[in-house]
């Protein structure tokens, strides 16, 4: 057997060597996921987001919040320790793209749904400083002035279940009237929940005349990390799944 110097020394022998090292490495990594069904486990409460939430996440990208702002808690004790439980792949198995982001300017928003008041998230968007002093966030009050447009909000249903995303036929019906009743807290709220278990219907801009842009963005703030009962949640083990 060669010695490790020889090995090191002979800059082709090290090249092939390590090709070889990568090429079985990936094979055993690849290669199984060809063969399973799902590689994510799922969780229950996990349900596709409401017309209105799918609405306030599409804001929330085109504003480019996933810049500063991460949506993945990893399993390090300080992080877990500020944020909450760490985050599970279910978790964002219906995002197209997923926020999990890859830089904290601001913290990390998984788990900031209910943390806040839906007037504590509107002052901070509209002036992060007037909640935050020290933040060094930008101001966005065009949100809460603009009015939210929705006439093509079945069609965004619709094209997200084409990639795999649990919407019925029966959701994309009603996602109009699904998005008015969440906004307003008024209509076939019902009708809304049991379509959406969990979803949180009421006047989220504080303006109940119009539904805008403010209104959408806050309810997708208002259910990240809500849907997951943690306090009932047990990982699936090779103990508990005999």
């Amino acid at each position: 057997m060669w010695k490790h110097d020889k090995i090191e020394k002979n800059a082709t022998i090290l090249l092939v060597l390590s090709f070889l090292v990568v090429t079985v490495g990936g094979i055993v990594e690849i290669v199984p996921l060809f063969y399973l069904q799902n590689t994510v486990e799922k969780v229950d409460g996990m349900r596709p987001y409401t017309p209105l939430e799918l609405a306030g996440r599409d804001i929330y990208v085109r504003e480019g919040c996933y810049v500063c702002h991460s949506q993945m808690i990893r399993t390090m004790r300080d992080e877990v320790d500020r944020y909450g439980h760490y985050s599970l792949a279910a978790e964002s198995m219906y995002d197209h793209p997923f926020q999990w982001g890859s830089k904290r300017t601001g913290p990390d928003l998984a788990r900031v749904g209910g943390r806040y008041s839906d007037e504590w998230q509107r002052q901070h968007l509209i002036q992060p400083t007037s909640v935050v002093p020290e933040s060094i966030m930008p101001t966005y009050p065009h949100i809460a002035e603009s009015e939210l447009r929705f006439e093509d909000i079945a069609a965004h249903l619709k094209t997200n279940s084409e990639v795999g995303v649990p919407y019925s036929d029966e959701m994309i019906t009603h996602a109009k009237s699904d998005l008015v009743a969440q906004a307003t807290g008024e209509g076939d709220v019902a009708g809304l929940e049991s379509r959406y278990p969990k979803a949180q219907a009421r006047d989220y801009d504080g303006d109940p005349s119009r539904i805008t842009e403010m209104d959408a963005l806050v309810a997708y703030l208002q259910m990240l990390g809500t849907l997951v009962d943690f306090t009932r949640y047990e990982p699936r083990t090779e103990a508990n799944l005999r």
